[in-house]
């Protein structure tokens, strides 16, 4: 399956039918921490009560869990994707700051009847994709939880550098707004596996979406083909987040950022959110939006109404959006993105809002009629 590793292979095949009753906590991870690679500054790793990882700057600290059967279905996700979703969730926090990762923390809580296998079927996942970050996973916390529950969390931890971190509250009206990745394409994976759709058994590129988020994985090939690349991509992107752009947000804060955030609950809440704490507004053009994200993969796989309503609204998607003071988004222009990352793209400009306004982010100065995802209120 798309997103699942080497180590993910190897160790979902191990001991059949092994429950983690079968197995004390000093067992479990016996099994566990070998997976996990060190890097340089963890001076101390797993094992003792707390990890020390060395640091002479500002240290950045977020967490984010998966709860199965509210984040992940078993039906739709192996554990690797699990466990790369759940990395990448946090590395988009440390980067929308413009920080470097340095290490990872993971709780796991889970019902005794989960088998150990789909345990380090996680750990092979979220171990590939911290061994990509080059990031260290130095501890973490296991318990156990009631009937059917398993909850998956990583706080991350990451180093500034001796940069000021970039905020949400920094945007200033004449900015350009910009996004770095993809959006809609994990809400538009979610959405048809929502209407039952089979996962297309192949795709040329694995299901993994090309550098620049805007051009099927099947491009160049008959319709029918390309159209199942395209649903491969987007439902490879919901189950594992698909590979967000994790140097960019320090690219961003070195030319000059004056707001970051990652696109987590969707582009016009998240927006909302960088408009709302710097007393702004978000002025998006729905024709960029259209041509540098509806277009490609999102409608050949869903039309182009769904297509523009999941870039607006499409939560987990894990890229970055960005204000940028004129100058500051002319060097990011000219500085090339780091290798196999996509660059920045304009979607938009910061724009006064008037006292008492509530008006947050408009497309083509209209209200949009999506807002995006919230935890609770849906």
């Amino acid at each position: 399956m798309a997103g699942s590793s080497p180590e993910a292979s190897r160790t979902s095949s191990q001991e059949p039918g092994l429950r983690l009753r079968d197995l004390s906590e000093t067992d479990l991870l016996a099994r566990i921490v070998p997976l996990f690679r060190s890097a340089p500054g963890v001076l101390v790793g797993p094992g003792d009560d707390a990890a020390v990882v060395a640091s002479g700057h500002s240290v950045v600290a977020t967490t984010d869990s998966m709860v199965r059967g509210r984040d992940w279905r078993d039906d739709w996700s192996s554990g690797a994707d699990v466990g790369r979703k759940v990395v990448a969730q946090n590395l988009a926090d440390v980067a929308a700051m413009g920080a470097v990762p340095t290490a990872l923390l993971v709780s796991f809580a889970a019902d005794p009847d989960t088998e150990v296998a789909w345990v380090l079927d996680v750990t092979g996942g979220l171990a590939a994709a911290a061994g990509e970050a080059e990031v260290a996973v130095v501890g973490g916390d296991l318990s156990s939880a009631p009937a059917g529950v398993v909850v998956v969390s990583v706080t991350a931890l990451g180093d500034l550098q001796g940069r000021s971190p970039v905020l949400r509250s920094g945007a200033r009206v004449g900015d350009v707004v910009a996004v770095c990745g993809s959006l809609g394409f994990s809400g538009g994976g979610l959405a048809l596996y929502a209407a039952g759709t089979p996962v297309p058994p192949s795709s040329p590129a694995g299901g993994v979406p090309a550098a620049n988020n805007a051009s099927p994985a099947g491009a160049g090939l008959g319709e029918r083909e390309e159209r199942d690349a395209a649903v491969a991509t987007l439902m490879w992107a919901h189950r594992t987040a698909g590979r967000p752009p994790r140097r960019a947000g320090v690219a961003a804060a070195d030319a000059g950022a004056s707001a970051l955030i990652d696109v987590s609950d969707g582009l016009v809440r998240d927006a909302g959110r960088i408009a709302a704490a710097s007393g702004v507004s978000v002025a998006l053009s729905g024709q960029l939006l259209r041509e540098g994200f509806a277009a490609g993969p999102l409608t050949l796989a869903l039309g182009e109404e769904e297509a523009m309503r999941q870039v607006l609204s499409g939560g987990e998607e894990h890229s970055l959006v960005g204000c940028f003071p004129r100058p500051a988004w002319e060097r990011l222009r000219a500085a090339a993105p780091a290798p196999g990352e996509p660059g920045w793209r304009r979607i938009g400009e910061v724009v006064s809002r008037a006292d008492g306004e509530g008006v947050l982010v408009t497309v083509d100065g209209q209200v949009p009629s999506v807002t995006g995802w919230d935890h609770f209120a849906g």
